[in-house]
């Protein structure tokens, strides 16, 4: 039986990545249909009271989700993997923040032209990037972050992982996330983070 998997993500948000790898380990040993989609997290933290550095954050990370949004809406739902990979492979394992590096290359990799760059600063598509987003956030409530995902239905925030497992182990965490998130009484499960991203 396949499994339908919406995976909403932040391509700057290094967590969401670290589970993103992990989804494509469990999709290369389970018959997982994926669909990715935009999140932001300048539109989540918009209206609430962050650090000035976390502010100052957000119109980089704007710029890759208006990117990934205008590939979505002007080549189709099959351009969004491929690009989020592209930006994210240089965004944290490469630790590049430089988005007027990161995009032109990333670009380059999945066959748009450089030209196509111009919609990281258009909001031409902003409507459709915060419909992606509140799509998402709606599904699990305000107080969460990206990514998000839901399985056949079932939605939740995480899981955050650090680093991504690999083979079996990938699937048994998927297992048991899955199987815990399906019940319709569990909220929350978490304990305090003892490293940050390990990226290989």
């Amino acid at each position: 039986m396949t499994d339908s998997v919406d995976f909403w993500f932040d391509p700057s948000c290094p967590w969401a990545w670290m589970t993103s790898r992990w989804v494509d380990e469990v999709a290369r040993q389970r018959d997982l249909d994926v669909t990715w989609h935009v999140m932001s997290l300048a539109v989540l933290n918009e209206d609430k009271d962050v650090s000035d550095e976390y502010k100052a954050f957000f119109p980089r990370a704007l710029k890759y989700t208006r990117l990934v949004t205008a590939a979505q809406q002007l080549h189709g739902q099959e351009i969004v993997k491929p690009l989020y990979d592209a930006l994210g492979t240089r965004i944290h394992p490469g630790d590049n923040t430089n988005p007027d590096e990161v995009i032109p290359a990333a670009l380059a990799e999945v066959g748009l032209p450089e030209s196509f760059a111009a919609y990281a600063d258009s909001d031409e598509f902003d409507a459709e990037m915060r419909a992606s987003h509140f799509e998402g956030i709606n599904k699990v409530g305000q107080d969460v972050g990206t990514p998000v995902i839901a399985v056949n239905g079932v939605a939740f925030f995480g899981p955050v992982i650090s680093p991504a497992p690999k083979g079996e182990e990938a699937v048994k965490l998927w297992d048991g996330v899955v199987a815990v998130a399906s019940y319709d009484g569990f909220f929350e499960i978490k304990r305090t983070r003892t490293r940050g991203p390990i990226f290989n």
